[in-house]
């Protein structure tokens, strides 16, 4: 009989210390261990990864180079391995044309069943897609909004045309189009533009009629400004530099478009009906809601799209997402939807003997939520598939069917497998894992007093039921509530009314060049340690310059480009990867090459580079329990939650005035271990003078929050108000969800 499991030998990728490893298959296991352990290099980066690769390579050349790239693992040997999924974490994003329809496939059956049933009669399922010519609103090309002038941003009103007035780029004194306007006689080029009449300003703005009626009239070609801004940027075929681009962003935005009123679709799609409805209207209800329509839809000639809408409608509100609409761009959804949302196509599925990879499934997701992500992980393996998850919640360690910790520390320290069994066993071991299980973090006993207050006014946003709330500055607040309650969308009514800064998730760089050394500008400081250890110029020491491998050109790779097939990038056989000559990699200080630098972590540097600059910017990365990072890391690679901290680690450098940050979901990607750290590193910014509104389902940080606000009670329309004010130790007699977690959390290992 052949072999049930996938097994490893000697693992080396990234951090992994030789790991060997048999994962037994058609299982849920859940993978454990702080950040930076090696548990993601050991399911994504070595199981998932070499699973993708011997796949791709069964697939002709011309078809590999246009499937998703996998990057070989540094693995002895690996066996037993079966087509791989991965569900992460990247937010779905795609463009503004994704919605959640498009994206599920729940729109194209919805287009079917219009097409065979709407009265009246408008054609084939194409004529109602946003995405055909045929089906797509003229006005807005089937995005369902417009681009706009932002006219109020055009002028500072406080100064003269003299004085730059027009803030438009080119319309300024000494710019292109500046004597269109101030030597044309018309206007008064010196007087200040809140003392011209306001027939003068709409002159110069729109020009026509308001142009015609002045006594000083302009030349007959005269353009306004808005009119000649809008032929110039909005109205043109020519490919947009960065620079249009960037004055785009900052003088237009977005409106409904007028004709279609957002339905995206022509006249006669969106006039159609189904059972008295819209395509448009339904696609706007809450998927709950639409779930009951459709299965209202009795037509004989229909019954196999009804049946496999309502398959997808009903896949979506099992795992949480009940709340959304098609209708929702795709660009809008957090993380956590954005992985859930990719699930749905797998429920259905009849293929079995699959490796579903899962990041973290539970992000997102309030305590009282986490039961259905967990059902649908079961179902993935009851279906005859292997389920491998790194997952940092108990809830979903407790229901698997093998834990399996790496570690037993972060980089250097980890990589190494140190248990391997049930959840049961896991809470009696002595490892980090097992140590924070049985920890519990007790309530915050004294919260910090207010220094005043920020106040949201009216709220309306998305699902928000004209909330009116107040957040304390000077301390760390909270915000809670179930999945779609209306927590994300409070936040950003936060950001837009109270100028809040937010900490997110989103890569630090998309550039590979990028690492912790350029990103914390200290490349300049350990150049010039170098050169006065060794008194030598520190030119020498920049792979961009002097001292470069000549063969290489400081990259330490040579990319060779194979036509068809995939380019090869191989280690540069002159420096062997360090990048540059051997009389420069000579050179040291205190034993370590320049080429060496790269390789160490951040603690290690701190301790062994002499420099109090180096030391100083690097203290905030290790600050926020990033220590373990290697300073030639490329940022690229980081998780959102790495990518979060060193943000807040930029702010706690770069930072003078008092501000308000929010922060979403912090505790995404950390080990219950390292929650501490990231506390440490929030009470870091409230003594600093800052404000700390974070949104966060995890229990532990509510316990430790100065304030809570809670909204609720359900997602989407059933939400959208606030449940509850005050500190978390005074929420214990509530029966709201957050109420009743905080109140009643059982022990990890006795269910919920």
């Amino acid at each position: 009989m052949a072999d049930r499991s996938i097994t490893i030998h000697r693992a080396r990728t990234n951090n992994l210390d030789g790991l060997d490893l048999v994962v037994p298959r058609n299982q849920l296991v859940v993978f454990v261990g702080r950040s930076g352990s090696g548990k993601s290099s050991l399911v994504f980066d070595t199981i998932a990864a070499e699973a993708g690769f011997q796949l791709n390579e069964t697939f002709p050349p011309f078809a590999r180079n246009r499937l998703p790239k996998w990057t070989r693992p540094d693995v002895e040997h690996i066996d037993g391995l079966t087509p791989v999924i991965v569900i992460d974490q990247r937010r779905i994003g795609g463009n503004a044309r994704s919605t959640v329809g498009t994206i599920t496939d729940a729109w194209t059956y919805l287009r079917l069943l219009f097409s065979r049933l709407s009265t009246p009669y408008v054609g084939e399922s194409n004529h109602f897609s946003f995405n055909d010519p045929v089906g797509m609103c003229p006005t807005c090309s089937g995005l369902g909004e417009v681009v706009v002038s932002a006219v109020e941003k055009f002028l500072d009103l406080s100064k003269s045309l003299a004085a730059g007035a027009i803030l438009l780029p080119g319309f300024g004194n000494g710019g292109y189009w500046y004597s269109q306007y101030a030597d044309i006689g018309t206007f008064d080029v010196d007087t200040p533009l809140r003392d011209w009449t306001e027939s003068e300003r709409e002159a110069l703005l729109y020009g026509g009629q308001a142009a015609a009626d002045l006594g000083r009239k302009p030349p007959k070609d005269y353009e306004g400004v808005v009119e000649r801004f809008e032929r110039i940027y909005l109205h043109t075929s020519d490919n947009l530099s960065e620079r249009k681009q960037e004055t785009i962003r900052r003088f237009t935005r977005a409106e409904i478009c007028p004709d279609c009123a957002g339905d995206r679709l022509n006249e006669a799609a969106r006039t159609a009906t189904v059972l008295g409805r819209t395509i448009g209207e339904l696609s706007r209800l809450e998927i709950t809601e639409l779930l009951d329509v459709v299965r209202d839809i009795d037509a004989a000639s229909v019954v196999p799209a009804v049946a496999a809408l309502t398959a997808r409608l009903e896949a979506m509100v099992t795992i949480g997402l009940g709340y959304l609409s098609l209708s929702r761009a795709t660009t809008t959804l957090s993380g956590g939807e954005s992985q859930r949302i990719k699930t749905v196509k797998h429920l259905g599925s009849s293929l079995t003997e699959l490796t579903y990879v899962v990041d973290e499934p539970t992000v997102g997701l309030h305590p009282t939520d986490v039961d259905s992500m967990i059902k649908l992980l079961e179902r993935l393996r009851e279906s005859g598939n292997s389920v491998l998850v790194v997952e940092h919640d108990p809830a979903v360690m407790r229901h698997a069917d093998l834990v399996v910790e790496v570690g037993p520390g972060a980089g250097a320290a980890g990589g190494r497998l140190v248990f391997q069994g049930s959840f049961a066993e896991l809470q009696e071991a002595g490892t980090p894992t097992g140590r924070a299980l049985a920890r519990q973090r007790p309530a915050k006993l004294r919260p910090r007093q207010a220094t005043g207050k920020l106040t949201v006014k009216d709220a309306r946003r998305n699902n928000l039921q004209k909330v009116t709330v107040d957040f304390p500055t000077g301390v760390m607040t909270v915000l809670t509530g179930v999945a779609g309650s209306g927590k994300s969308s409070l936040a950003q009514e936060l950001v837009a009314q109270g100028s809040a800064v937010v900490i997110d998730q989103k890569p630090v760089s998309t550039n590979r060049r990028s690492t912790p050394v350029t990103y914390t500008g200290i490349a300049p400081a350990i150049r010039k340690l170098f050169a006065q250890y060794n008194n030598v110029p520190a030119g020498l020491f920049s792979a961009n310059s002097a001292g470069a491998c000549p063969d290489c050109k400081g990259l330490g790779v040579i990319y060779t480009d194979l036509a068809f097939m995939e380019g090869q990038e191989v280690v540069c056989e002159t420096c062997q990867g360090r990048r540059f000559t051997p009389e420069v990699l000579a050179y040291t200080v205190n034993g370590h090459s320049i080429a060496d630098v790269d390789e160490l972590t951040i603690d290690q540097a701190i301790e062994e580079l002499p420099d109090a600059r180096i030391a100083r910017a690097l203290r905030q990365l290790a600050a926020v329990g990033l220590g373990y990072l290697r300073l030639g890391q490329s940022l690229n690679t980081l998780s959102g939650g790495e990518c979060q901290r060193v943000k807040v680690a930029k702010e706690l450098r770069q930072a003078e005035e008092p501000t308000t940050y929010v922060l979403d979901e912090p505790t995404t990607g950390l080990h219950l271990d390292d929650i501490d750290t990231l506390l440490e590193v929030l009470d870091s910014l409230v003594e600093h003078g800052h404000t700390v509104v974070v949104v966060e389902h995890n229990l532990d940080v509510i316990r430790q929050a100065d304030w809570l606000i809670d909204l609720g009670p359900g997602p989407g329309r059933h939400g959208g108000t606030v449940l509850f004010e005050g500190r978390p130790a005074d929420y214990g007699d509530h029966s709201t969800p957050t109420s009743l977690a905080l109140a009643g959390r059982p022990p990890y290992g006795e269910g919920r």
